[in-house]
């Protein structure tokens, strides 16, 4: 990649990424953890949300790194975006089945979306903050 024209990310975007991720998450749990479902279901959403906070920073990395010409496996970034897709897919699922109120679903719904928005924010910041402080996007091992 070539690193000359690439720019410090700004400091508001940064903050606005990681506010994105945290107020997703928490309010996901949060509402978990006051809601009256079964543990059962409460863990079966608990799961969707941290797999799809994992498989939408895959395909962020996966993207980002084949546009970089770092190799990535077609199966890799195959199974990255279909597990995003899945994670989505079992939310989507999990709520048309629940007995819950249209207002609830609906927060779990853009919770876990503004989740996945700020994981995929915070993983390029802390990838561009990585090109900008070294100057490359590979990570050489120290000699310690």
């Amino acid at each position: 990649m070539n690193t000359t024209n690439v720019q410090k990310t700004s400091g508001a975007f940064i903050a606005a990424s990681w506010i994105a991720l945290g107020v997703g998450m928490a309010g996901f749990i949060i509402g978990l953890w006051r809601s009256e479902m079964l543990l059962s279901e409460k863990g079966y959403y608990f799961t969707v949300l941290m797999y799809g906070l994992f498989a939408a920073v895959s395909v962020q990395k996966s993207v980002r790194d084949r546009l970089e010409g770092v190799p990535v496996t077609g199966i890799y970034y195959g199974i990255a975006w279909f597990s995003t897709i899945l994670a989505i897919v079992l939310l989507v699922v999990g709520l048309w089945n629940a007995t819950l109120l249209p207002s609830e679903k609906g927060f779990y719904a853009f919770a876990f979306l503004l989740g996945i928005f700020g994981a995929i924010a915070v993983q390029k910041n802390t990838r561009d903050s990585q090109i900008f402080e070294t100057g490359s996007s590979f990570s050489k091992p120290s000699d310690h």
